[in-house]
Formats: structure tokens, sequence, C-alpha cells
């Protein structure tokens, strides 16, 4: 685990991971997302994973990097990119159950709140195993204690 003191801008981490069609039921039945073309499944076919779930599990791989777990860490939302018109994300690819997603993260801006908070903005890029770009999200923006806990 890194302090925020040790995190700099411009630092990349990285992760895999993939989405069963097990996983993409549990997440549309937790979030109660109603999408007729994602109900469209075909017996045996992979299914398409919603921009939701994808931005979900890129959230959740962040902070389980072995680089951030540990911090006393929260997600504050996203201010967007002024190259973007204030934008956040872009899906650029439709991605599939089962697929591998290749992740990037990469520590965009970091700044002091008082004297035990600090804040960071996290741009994410996820890939296929093809290198097609998929999903680039920017300015995801976090609250990250100083001092974690020992």
């Amino acid at each position: 685990m890194k302090k925020i003191s040790e995190l700099k801008v411009g630092d990349s981490f990285f992760s895999t991971c993939s989405i069963s069609d097990k996983e993409l039921e549990e997440y549309l039945n937790f979030s109660r997302v109603k999408n007729a073309f994602l109900e469209q499944k075909q017996k045996g076919e992979q299914q398409i994973v919603s921009g939701r779930a994808i931005l979900s599990r890129m959230e959740g791989e962040f902070t389980r990097l072995s680089q951030i777990y540990g911090n006393h860490i929260i997600f504050l939302g996203t201010d967007g990119d002024p190259e973007w018109k204030n934008r956040n994300t872009r899906f650029l690819k439709p991605f599939y159950t089962d697929q591998v997603l290749k992740l990037k993260f990469t520590i965009s801006q970091k700044e002091d709140i008082d004297d035990e908070f600090g804040k960071i903005a996290v741009d994410f890029e996820g890939t296929t195993q093809e290198n097609e770009t998929v999903v680039l999200s920017k300015r995801n923006i976090y609250r990250i204690k100083k001092e974690p806990p020992r």
C-alpha cells in the first residue's frame, strides 16, 4: 500500500479482470437496471456488458490494487474532462462476458484537502486482450486519508 504522499501524478497501476454471465446477472439484479437489449441473450452466446457494470468493476478493481488497498479511501464522484466538454466516460467498443479486460489506472491529479485528507483524480482505461480500447473514464475523484490505519 502506498500513502498519498508516495503517489505521484502520472503514476500508473495495472490489473486485469473479466465479468462472467453470473456476475453480470447479479449486478443487474442488484442495480435493478432494466434494459431490453441486455435481456435478449441467446443461449450459449456471450452477453454484452452494460457500461455501468464495467465502471463498477473497474472502480472495485482500483480499490483492490496492492498500491491502494488498506488506505481509507472513498469515491467522491467525477468532475469530467474539460477537453471532453466536462464529460467523464467514453465507451468505444462493446465488451462481452468472459472477455478479459486489461485495466490501467493513472493518477491525473493530487491535492490536499486538509491536515487529515487528500484528494486524487484517477483516469481509467480498459482494453481487450486484442488491445482494443473499450472504455476511457477521466477524473474519477477519491478522498484518501493521508495516514492510513496501522
